[in-house]
């Protein structure tokens, strides 16, 4: 089964001016390293374990969803979920209806040097987004997230992810399978949209659709396609509301 939300992935332009950003939110940016594939990030943990990467591509590949959000806009881009066994997930994805691809490796070279090594299991296109990705570490996954969890601006981790569908009961089945939970109704008259809301391990995830033509989700879709829309942190120290969005290099984030 799902255990929830591992992070959530935000591409950025330039690493170093998104680093800035968030210190100046209060957050605590720790540098993660270089991917093989051209990439590099940082990671903001939190103390319930999970955490946000931000990421930046140093070589141009066409062929990568996160390039190509980023050519849109960049912001949230990708979540990453846990699970016991990535296989066994995997299958389970399958039978819901989801086709994945083949488990493959991946590693990161930490800025220390050290080489950290999992596998993944991503959904094939058009799942790719509004289905997690699984992760499986090879190297200690205590290794892989940063252990500084001291946040100035209180954030304690992630409450939720909201993500922007064509068809939010069709795919509330697929989550619920899955996740053995029951979805329950959703309405957000705000940015004309409806849909379903379920737990995700610890978190909460919400799956929207327009419900007309005009309003942000609607123009979200247009543009971007189904994606996630937003997240949602918790925190101990700060009231519910809206982070400034240019700071958080166009994603949307709020404290619940």
């Amino acid at each position: 089964m799902l255990n929830g939300i591992d992070h959530i992935v935000i591409v950025v332009a330039d690493l170093r001016t998104a680093i800035e950003n968030y210190t100046d939110l209060g957050f605590t940016v720790t540098p993660g390293g270089k991917h093989p594939i051209g990439s590099e990030n940082a990671l903001i943990p939190f103390a319930d374990g999970s955490y946000i990467e931000l990421i930046a591509f140093t070589v141009s590949n066409s062929g990568l969803l996160w390039q190509e959000q980023l050519r849109k806009g960049g912001g949230i881009v990708d979540f990453c979920a846990r699970c016991n066994d990535l296989r066994e997930q995997r299958e389970r994805f399958g039978k819901a209806g989801i086709a994945m691809n083949e488990p493959s490796p991946l590693s990161r070279q930490r800025p220390d040097g050290y080489v950290l090594n999992w596998i993944l299991a991503t959904p094939q296109p058009p799942w790719e987004g509004i289905v997690p990705f699984l992760i499986e570490d090879l190297t200690p996954r205590e290794e892989r997230v940063p252990s500084n969890r001291q946040l100035t601006n209180g954030a304690r981790g992630i409450a939720g992810i909201t993500l922007a569908v064509n068809d939010a009961k069709a795919l509330s089945a697929f989550y619920e399978t899955v996740t053995g939970e029951k979805s329950e109704p959703a309405n957000f008259p705000e940015i004309n949209a409806a849909g379903f809301r379920l737990e995700l391990g610890p978190q909460t995830c919400v799956l929207l659709s327009p419900t007309s033509n005009a309003g942000p989700l609607a123009e979200w879709l247009k543009t971007r396609g189904p994606s996630p829309y937003a997240a949602a942190l918790t925190t101990l120290s700060h009231k519910p509301g809206a982070l400034d969005r240019a700071k958080c290099e166009n994603a949307r984030l709020s404290f619940a």
